[in-house]
């Protein structure tokens, strides 16, 4: 997770970005999570999948953090745009991607993209600030720069699978999952899910990683849960494309 959850569905709030603690706090700690996520490709290949692609697409990647994926965009992206509201975070975005002029950041939240309208094929969105009722103006604003039958992705955790999700319920009592996927569903979304590996290197990192994730005492029942150095961590992956052309009303 990328940001803060708060309330039913992890409602936004309007002005500077919710802080972060895991990422914010411990970037060194979430680039071991984030080489250790979707260690078989479940994920990515259920993305690809679920938009079409981004083969010569011009990709934006919202609430983009430290730019850990604008690398892997780029492999097939004619350009890919990071966001990101938390300056530190833009900066190290930065010294990853220096030297690839397909590549661009800006300091920035969802509610108010620096970026013209219909600009581009994909606007993707991992754990962040899409979480759920209160997101409506990032919504509007993913619509806007996306090109007629470009494809909005919003990728969450799902707190129905087992174990993770357990651990986040523990944390997250407030949160209703059903809730939030009727919201997306009512705003046009599909609605896929993807059961994924995160894979350790040791159990060290990921002992370390459980503890910026979660509270004290759930971190502690994660680290007990877990025999060996994988996790199963389940998505929701909803996808809406704007419409490609003129819509006539009814």
């Amino acid at each position: 997770m990328k940001r803060t959850y708060q309330g039913f569905g992890g409602r936004p709030k309007p002005g500077p970005a919710i802080p972060s603690p895991n990422i914010w706090n411990w970037p060194e700690v979430y680039e071991t999570e984030n080489r250790a996520q979707d260690a078989d490709g479940e994920l990515w290949a259920a993305l690809w999948d679920g938009t079409g692609g981004w083969a010569g697409a011009d990709v934006v990647d919202v609430g983009c953090g430290d730019g850990f994926h604008l690398p892997r965009f780029a492999e097939q992206a004619a350009t890919v745009t990071g966001v990101e509201p938390h300056p530190p975070l833009v900066e190290r975005a930065r010294r990853r991607v220096a030297g690839d002029d397909r590549i661009t950041l800006h300091t920035a939240g969802a509610e108010r993209l620096p970026l013209p309208d219909a600009c581009a094929d994909l606007v993707h969105a991992r754990t962040a600030y899409f979480f759920g009722p209160g997101c409506e103006p990032g919504l509007a604003e993913a619509e806007r720069v996306l090109r007629p039958g470009g494809v909005l992705a919003v990728v969450d955790l799902d707190f129905t699978v087992r174990p993770y999700g357990t651990w986040l319920r523990a944390d997250l009592p407030r949160y209703d999952p059903p809730a939030v996927d009727r919201f997306f569903a009512a705003h046009g979304f599909a609605l896929r899910r993807v059961v994924s590996t995160w894979r350790f290197d040791t159990r060290a990192d990921l002992e370390e990683v459980l503890r910026i994730e979660f509270s004290a005492r759930t971190a502690r029942r994660a680290i007990d849960d877990v025999a060996d150095r994988t996790v199963r961590v389940g998505y929701r992956l909803h996808t809406r494309r704007r419409a490609d052309g003129l819509v006539l009303p009814p």
